[in-house]
């Protein structure tokens, strides 16, 4: 059996990822095509390197067949429900910040709190005859966040991309997506709202809590972990 590390497959988050592991020792490397998820692992022997999706990620956490992997906290906590008895966080990394937002057209002047958006999707559903839609794809986050804040009358719509112009596409009146520097939202005529901040992300190394540790991984996994300064 060996460790398995999954990490990012590809852009931004993967090289940052194997910049993080290579000023800590640990040398992350890709073999074979940009097509081919397949790398290797120098450092620390027992060690192999699992290139996936961002997404899927907290999945293959989730289910131990990873050990430790590299995705972002948004991404754990809206895929995995209790996701604190599911993975643990070793290590906050630095780079991949982003913050998971509610913005809602500059034009609603009178909406800049919860509370005002709340009584404006009130107004909406009365005038309109239907519930106001916030286009996302965070929906556990969003869900959790508008209910402890007593947001009730709203629907959420899927946006999988693109989510800033879902309201000049007239798809949604308001959004919940994740931003760095609000460019697109100011680009788009969207304002976040004052109190609308439901998360702060960034990359973050995981351990799973189910994988399983068979033979010589336990001490795999520790030597990697103390060369990581863990």
């Amino acid at each position: 059996m060996t460790i398995k590390l999954g990490v990012p497959s590809k852009g931004r988050l993967m090289e940052k990822t194997f910049d993080w592991f290579g000023e800590r020792g640990v040398s992350l490397a890709r073999t074979g095509s940009d097509r081919e998820y397949a790398g290797k692992v120098e450092g620390v022997d027992g060690v192999e390197l699992v290139l996936l999706s961002a997404g899927e990620i907290p999945r293959e956490l989730a289910a131990g067949r990873i050990h430790l992997g590299v995705t972002g906290t948004d991404l754990v906590r809206e895929k995995l429900g209790l996701w604190e008895q599911q993975v643990e966080v070793m290590a906050e990394l630095g780079f991949g910040r982003a913050d998971l937002i509610i913005a809602v057209p500059q034009c609603w002047v009178d909406v800049d709190l919860l509370d005002d958006l709340d009584a404006a999707a009130a107004a909406f559903r009365k005038e309109h005859g239907f519930r106001m839609r916030i286009a996302t794809k965070y929906h556990r986050l969003v869900r959790d966040f508008l209910r402890e804040n007593g947001v009730a009358d709203y629907q959420l719509v899927d946006s999988q991309g693109a989510t800033e112009g879902t309201i000049k596409n007239m798809t949604a009146e308001a959004v919940a997506d994740i931003t760095s520097t609000g460019e697109t939202l100011r680009a788009n005529h969207l304002k976040i709202l004052s109190d609308g901040l439901m998360l702060k992300s960034q990359a973050t190394l995981f351990r799973a809590r189910r994988a399983p540790l068979e033979g010589n991984d336990r001490k795999v996994l520790e030597t990697l972990l103390e060369t990581l300064d863990l």
